[in-house]
């Protein structure tokens, strides 16, 4: 078949405009997914047909969030590298293998300059933030590729695209997810494997509680953002949906802002 023809195929018109969205008959990987983004990600993608495997220190949570959407749960610490390696065996034999890998699981850690965080707790975030993702990626994309097919989704931040006096430390582990997702597009994209970054900005979560809780805070952060709210983590979720789906299928090595504008605007 010509490339012409093969191009034409793809582009198609369906019955169904939404067809490109669905999920069936794949199986998604979710780290950290019983609260905030990830919560929304394991709904959505559930709804969307995929097959979930959840994996989450929190067994309690992971098993009755397994059993809601008819899903697997492999409770795991991702901070742990020996933990990760048996998450992805037992993905692989219990689930048949992985299609899309969304590596949602972070912490923000201490907030504290950079010098003065203690050691302990900067191992630990990076450890969680960034080498569960790459350590994680390590064992699925082979898997994917010698399958010709996968979707890899990293959650960044857009504290990864600019400075912050307080959370340095998170920022550069977020800066470092969006490279991983650009290195992978790169190494696995010819076997037909994508890797995607998100970095969303305030989020409806309990993270961002603090702030939103705040009305002075609050008027003050919002007031950066051209759309004046916060996102809400289901927004988030459209858009891990877009890009581990059919939808995104020409999509890959970018890093998606999903901030309300925060990042383009001078807070006027």
């Amino acid at each position: 078949m010509s490339a012409w023809r093969s191009w034409s195929r793809r582009c198609l018109p369906t019955s169904d405009p939404l067809a490109a969205f669905r999920l069936d008959g794949r199986t998604a990987l979710i780290t950290g997914p019983v609260r905030g983004i990830g919560l929304a990600i394991a709904h959505l993608f559930a709804g969307a047909g995929a097959r979930l495997v959840l994996a989450d220190i929190d067994v309690a949570a992971c098993d009755a969030l397994a059993e809601e959407l008819g899903g697997i749960s492999i409770p795991t610490d991702v901070g742990d590298a020996a933990a990760i390696a048996r998450l992805a065996e037992q993905a692989e034999t219990q689930a048949g293998g992985v299609d899309i890998l969304v590596c949602n699981a972070g912490i923000a850690g201490q907030a504290s300059p950079l010098h003065t965080m203690d050691e302990a707790e900067r191992e630990r975030l990076y450890a969680i933030n960034l080498l569960h993702p790459l350590r994680l990626t390590g064992h699925i994309a082979p898997a994917m590729a010698a399958r010709g097919r996968g979707s890899i989704v990293l959650l960044s931040s857009i504290a990864g695209l600019r400075g912050n006096a307080m959370l340095g430390h998170y920022g550069m582990t977020k800066a470092a997810l969006a490279q991983l997702a650009r290195n992978l597009a790169v190494e696995w994209g010819p076997s037909g494997v994508r890797a995607n970054a998100i970095a969303p900005g305030l989020i409806e979560t309990d993270w961002a509680g603090a702030i939103l809780s705040s009305p002075e805070r609050a008027a003050r952060r919002l007031g950066m953002t051209p759309l004046r709210r916060a996102g809400s983590p289901d927004e988030v979720a459209a858009t891990a949906l877009y890009l581990a789906s059919d939808a995104g299928g020409f999509t890959t090595g970018q890093t998606i802002v999903v901030d309300g504008g925060t990042l383009i605007s001078d807070g006027s």
